[in-house]
């Protein structure tokens, strides 16, 4: 009777022990299924930052944020970059003119190729340093042999790679890319790669030729409207703080970092 008793009153207990050990065994298996799903939902969306189409007659084929992105001009193009009509055409010196350096300041030009701005931004920060960034080593060698010649000791040539300036982190008073930022075949990870090596008050500055005149004679991939450059730059933690329109072809578009990218 007593045996029975026990048994009668433990047998509920055990039935309910089952009932909750397949109640957490079915929780944990939905909370294992959904931080699955949820990994793969964010390793998905990171693999789709990007897309692809076929490639236009001057594009990768590959497209970011509605905008395919162009062909790298290659070191053997040196020549365009440093032809004479260049001053006329674009106002060069009205571009470095205007950028916010100080003589010590630290600046970053990226996608350097013959040091056309680099070479004529090292006078204005003789206490300072330009970080001449490039991809390409017969460009690297180039602009060690220029700097030397030159004697701008401030000028160092940085070996960057497709997704990384490769920069010192939290080094960098003003980054400059000149007709560069259309050609990033990682956008995105060369942002985020800028933002680490800029200073919290650091600049970004973007001259790029305007997309939105199609009497300026430049392919249209190599062009960027400042509507786009805000999307693009606002979504990896940038804001436009400057518009200069001084330039004849081109934006001269100053950016700075917000606190996280939006």
């Amino acid at each position: 009777m007593f045996s029975q008793a026990k048994t009668e009153i433990h047998l509920p207990s055990y039935q309910l022990m089952k009932t909750s050990i397949g109640y957490f065994s079915l929780l944990f298996f939905l909370c294992f299924a959904l931080s699955c799903s949820g990994q793969s939902s964010s390793k998905k969306s990171k693999e789709e930052v990007y897309t692809y189409k076929n490639a236009s007659f001057d594009g990768i084929g590959k497209v970011y944020m509605g905008r395919e992105i162009s062909f790298v001009m290659g070191f053997e193009g040196m020549s365009w970059l440093e032809r004479s009509s260049r001053e006329k055409e674009e106002n060069v010196s009205k571009a470095i003119e205007n950028l916010p350096v100080e003589p010590n300041s630290v600046v970053a030009d990226i996608g350097a190729g013959s040091g056309y701005f680099t070479f004529r931004i090292a006078p204005r920060v003789p206490e300072g340093k330009v970080y001449a960034v490039e991809i390409q080593d017969s460009a690297i060698k180039y602009l060690s042999s220029k700097s030397k010649e030159l004697g701008f000791s401030q000028v160092e040539p940085i070996m960057g790679t497709e997704t990384s300036p490769n920069l010192p982190e939290n080094t960098v008073d003003v980054a400059l890319m000149v007709d560069v930022y259309h050609e990033l075949e990682y956008p995105v990870e060369m942002l985020a790669g800028i933002r680490k090596a800029l200073k919290p008050k650091g600049k970004l500055i973007l001259i790029e030729y305007r997309g939105e005149d199609d009497w300026i004679p430049i392919k249209p991939l190599h062009k960027m409207t400042v509507n786009q450059a805000k999307i693009e730059l606002e979504a990896n933690g940038f804001k436009l703080v400057q518009n200069g329109k001084f330039l004849s072809i081109q934006h001269f578009l100053v950016f700075e970092q917000v606190a996280k990218p939006l």
